[in-house]
């Protein structure tokens, strides 16, 4: 994934010397998508430019920080409830639209083939301002999230 900048920061805390983690886009198994989709990819060519350059930067802060000492400033939010394991990038673009990047964290990456520590990319909604993703909306993010995890190694783009 290419750096990107950006007008705006985004906290980190100092490296522990962990090392940054990988960073990976899922794609769909030929088994369950003939077409391979990449959903988070796909999701990212819609946003804005800025949006999606907002987005790309917390992705690598987070992946430098690394994750477990990453302070995100609203930007990088662990979910709850029903979406807890899950992380949502959070940015707002034109008239306050809401966008959102879902990730997973693979804390043993190597054991599932990623290398090592990984951030995975697995796909992403936008909503209007003052509104809230509908139940279905979250369980397609679930749904792809348990598609990239039945997997081992990992579905990934290579």
């Amino acid at each position: 994934m290419a750096k990107v900048r950006s007008s705006k920061t985004v906290e980190t805390k100092k490296p522990t010397g962990a090392g940054p983690w990988r960073k990976h886009f899922f794609q769909r198994h030929p088994d369950d998508d003939p077409n391979e989709a990449v959903p988070a990819r796909e999701f990212l060519l819609t946003c804005p430019e800025k949006v999606r350059a907002m987005m790309l930067a917390v992705v690598n802060a987070v992946a430098d920080a690394p994750p477990p000492q990453f302070s995100g400033g609203g930007k990088w939010e662990a979910m709850h409830g029903e979406m807890a394991g899950y992380y949502e990038v959070r940015v707002d673009g034109p008239n306050r639209h809401h966008y959102r990047l879902f990730c997973l964290l693979e804390r043993d990456g190597r054991a599932v083939g990623l290398g090592g520590p990984s951030l995975v990319l697995i796909c992403g909604k936008d909503k209007p301002f003052r509104t809230v993703l509908s139940s279905r909306d979250y369980a397609d993010v679930r749904r792809l999230g348990s598609e990239y995890l039945a997997r081992t190694p990992r579905s990934l783009v290579r």
